[in-house]
C-alpha cells in the first residue's frame, strides 16, 4: 500500500529526498542532482533543479512534478468518474502547463492549465462528458491542496 491509514481513516504518504555533495564551494558550484523514493513503489526518480537554476535538464525539477501531479490526478479522478458513470473513455492526453511568476513576492506557480484531449466512444454527449470533467475537477485531491489556480480546458471527441 502507497499510503498508511490511520484509525480515524486518515491517510498518510511519505517520501524520502536524499542529496549528497558539498555546498562549500559557493552558490554556481554544488550539484543539484537528488533522488526521491516512495515506497513501496520501487521506482525512484533522479530529480534536479530547473537548468536556469543550476539544474540538469536531463532530470524532472519539482515545479514539473507538481504540474504532472496536477495533470495525473485529473485524470485518474475523470477516469474513476467515467467508469462509474460507463461512459467509454478510449484516449486521454493533457498537454499541460504551468506558469512560474515572480513578479508578485515569492517565486511560486502561479496558473495550471489542464488540456486534456479526451476521446470516448459514441453515446455521452459533448456537455454530459465536460460535466464529468467538472466533476472529476472538484473531486482532484491535488488540484484541492494547492493554493494555485488549476484550470481544466478539455476537448472531447468521439471514437
Amino acid at each position: 500500500m502507497a499510503f498508511s491509514e490511520d484509525p480515524d481513516g486518515t491517510h498518510r504518504y511519505r517520501a524520502t529526498c536524499t542529496w549528497s555533495g558539498s555546498t562549500g564551494a559557493g552558490y554556481d558550484a554544488y550539484g543539484r542532482a537528488h533522488r526521491v523514493e516512495a515506497p513501496p513503489a520501487t521506482a525512484a526518480l533522479e530529480l534536479s533543479n530547473d537548468p536556469s537554476l543550476g539544474g540538469d535538464a536531463s532530470r524532472l525539477d519539482p515545479e514539473q512534478l507538481v504540474l504532472a501531479a496536477a495533470s495525473s490526478c485529473q485524470l485518474l479522478s475523470f477516469l474513476a468518474i467515467a467508469a462509474r458513470a460507463r461512459i467509454d473513455v478510449t484516449a486521454y492526453r493533457d498537454d499541460a502547463e504551468a506558469v512560474m511568476s515572480h513578479d508578485e513576492g515569492p517565486a511560486r506557480i502561479a496558473a495550471i492549465a489542464l488540456r486534456p484531449r479526451i476521446t470516448v466512444a459514441p453515446g455521452p454527449g459533448v456537455p454530459r462528458v465536460e460535466r464529468l470533467v467538472d466533476l472529476a475537477h472538484r473531486e482532484c485531491y491535488v488540484a484541492n491542496s494547492l493554493a494555485t489556480p488549476v484550470t481544466v480546458e478539455p476537448v472531447v471527441t468521439f471514437a
